[in-house]
């Protein structure tokens, strides 16, 4: 009989649920928007996977991003692993002489350097929202086109403008003063799709040797005119692996593969426990100077979890 393992990415704007063989590839995968519930919004994909591919049981749950210790302590994941771990190992399997993953998901960026399959370093950006696919979609909301759309206008560019794009608040105000001058959209979202991209580089990229191959993981890699833009800024062939919106959950699927062991034990695949009504609680840990907000996750008086903690007291 056939096992599955099931990798889960929690992200703030999307969810995203792949399921993999005995070998680690993809049978199945749902990239769903979160809409802010994030655990309706797995549990729902759950639903869908068990209904439309017919599997009722998991050999091992891998969980990562920003929401995995709340939800991967509900489904008991075999690994809770953060997403640097999960990119790399995806990006392997897809392009094992992978050297650099260009990421950009909904509220962060991340670049991964790697050299004969293992993570040599990495960085992340989760300060500032410009370059960001929240960003994108606010301001494809404010030019009354769809997100997936923007790739398309800045193909058809014939003269980017120049857009400051080092804060995503001048971005914007940069962009409203270039429709004011009576820019049109194409110019004004090729200079977007640039500024993003000098954005990322500028932040992430300082100080380090992009080598080939290079692959641009994460939902804003549909967007060909950031992918154009990274490879005229880099002068480099860039590659969008097919599964380039899920790569997270499928590397947490991997790593589910190989915590679960050479014996795995089938479980149900179950969503019941998302759906029951909980609460998260907050507090201050006053036991050092970190002070650190721990958060718990508490159901039915029963603190299933806990977070936050830098030195890994509650964890």
């Amino acid at each position: 009989m056939q096992g599955y393992y099931l990798g889960i990415d929690v992200g703030s704007v999307s969810t995203n649920l792949v399921l993999t063989d005995e070998s680690s590839q993809i049978v199945a995968e749902l990239y769903l928007r979160s809409q802010g519930q994030t655990m309706k919004s797995v549990a729902a994909g759950l639903q869908e996977l068990a209904q439309k591919q017919g599997v009722s049981e998991v050999l091992g749950v891998g969980v990562t991003g920003s929401g995995r210790k709340v939800i991967g302590t509900i489904l008991g994941a075999e690994a809770i692993k953060n997403e640097i771990t999960a990119h790399g190992l995806a990006a392997v399997k897809a392009e094992p002489s992978v050297r650099t993953v260009l990421e950009i998901g909904g509220q962060d960026s991340k670049l991964i350097l790697l050299n004969r399959g293992v993570i040599t370093d990495f960085a992340m950006n989760t300060v500032c929202a410009a370059g960001t696919g929240s960003f994108l979609d606010r301001q494809a909301q404010r030019l009354g086109i769809g997100v997936e759309e923007i790739g398309d206008y800045a193909a058809r560019a014939e003269n980017p403008t120049h857009i400051a794009g080092r804060c995503a608040v001048f971005a914007e105000s940069d962009m409203i003063h270039k429709q004011q001058q009576g820019e049109s959209r194409e110019n004004i979202l090729g200079g977007l799709c640039q500024a993003l991209v000098r954005n990322y580089l500028a932040n992430l990229a300082k100080g380090k040797k992009i080598r080939e191959p290079v692959l641009f993981q994460g939902g804003v890699a549909a967007n060909r005119g950031i992918l154009a833009a990274f490879e005229k800024e880099l002068g480099l062939t860039v590659q969008v692996p097919a599964h380039f919106a899920v790569m997270g959950a499928w590397g947490a699927a991997i790593l589910a593969r190989e915590a679960a062991g050479a014996l795995p034990r089938p479980r149900r695949l179950s969503w019941e426990a998302l759906e029951q009504e909980g609460r998260i609680d907050t507090f201050v840990c006053r036991d050092c100077a970190n002070h650190c907000e721990i958060m718990q996750n508490i159901r039915d008086g029963q603190v299933l979890g806990c977070w936050g903690s830098r030195c890994g007291k509650y964890s």
